[in-house]
């Protein structure tokens, strides 16, 4: 994995990225290690693959701490932070990644839980911990930040209405945020090749994901597209929160932001 961050300069800091046992939030907290940041990796019921993860991180020379949380349920995410501020005081990142909706025998509203209401009660929760100057990034992707104007595929939809959901309920905290000197953005990313996401795409409607990269002409793949995320937690805020990445060509953007 190519150098993202100049070496070292996140040390003394700390990160915690949500669902970083594997994908896109895995690469993202080894990246934040590889410049020096103490991390926390959040999995739901990976344990094995979150340690082995952690084992790797720790070689670098970082402290790595592994906290298993529910984020649909309040109690567990409390317990996640207690354990964050017991071991490092308190946060300078934290990169809000994990997500889903389209996994099978999950209950009906499962997507606008997880999305929205759990984004909100995480970042809720973690406001005592997160330093002045700390950065809140949530990732999400073109087909959810753009629905209001572009239609996607049937079989993504509630998914992207509820992240849509879940990034404009975070949005009214900004002013909240800035109010403490902590920053706001939002990542949005094209298809990302090799994501569960797009597996379970590919599966519902085979072709999908193949179709959308001829139209965008490529399509970044997990360990890019983490690239992003970790750039936004340090790089400086967007005028308008946003942090655009691979081809908008096929999205109309009619958005406009309260808090631009």
């Amino acid at each position: 994995m190519s150098q993202t961050l100049p070496s070292g300069s996140l040390s003394g800091k700390t990160a915690l990225v949500t669902g970083s046992s594997r994908g896109i939030g895995a690469d993202t907290v080894r990246y934040f290690a590889e410049a020096g940041a103490n991390v926390v990796i959040n999995f739901r019921n990976k344990a094995p693959r979150a340690e082995k993860l952690a084992a790797q991180l720790r070689e670098l020379g970082v402290e790595a701490l592994v906290v298993g949380a529910d984020l649909t349920d309040p109690a567990s995410v409390q317990a996640m932070f207690d354990e964050v501020q017991r071991t490092f005081g308190g946060l300078d990142i934290l990169v809000l990644n994990a997500s889903g909706g389209m996994e099978s025998g999950m209950a009906e509203d499962y997507a606008l839980t997880l999305n929205r209401d759990a984004q909100v009660n995480v970042l809720e929760t973690a406001l005592p911990l997160l330093r002045e100057d700390a950065r809140v990034v949530f990732v999400t992707s073109h087909q959810a930040h753009f629905i209001r104007t572009t239609p996607t595929m049937p079989e993504y939809e509630p998914v992207a209405l509820s992240k849509r959901a879940g990034e404009d309920a975070l949005r009214e905290r900004i002013p909240a945020l800035e109010e403490r000197g902590v920053g706001f953005t939002v990542v949005s990313g094209d298809m990302i090749e090799g994501t569960i996401t797009a597996t379970l795409l590919e599966r519902a409607n085979p072709g999908a994901i193949a179709a959308r990269r001829e139209d965008a002409g490529k399509l970044y793949n997990v360990a890019e597209f983490a690239a992003e995320v970790a750039r936004a937690a340090v790089d400086p805020v967007p005028a308008d929160h946003t942090r655009l990445v691979g081809d908008t060509d096929s999205f109309e953007n009619t958005d406009s932001f309260e808090n631009e």
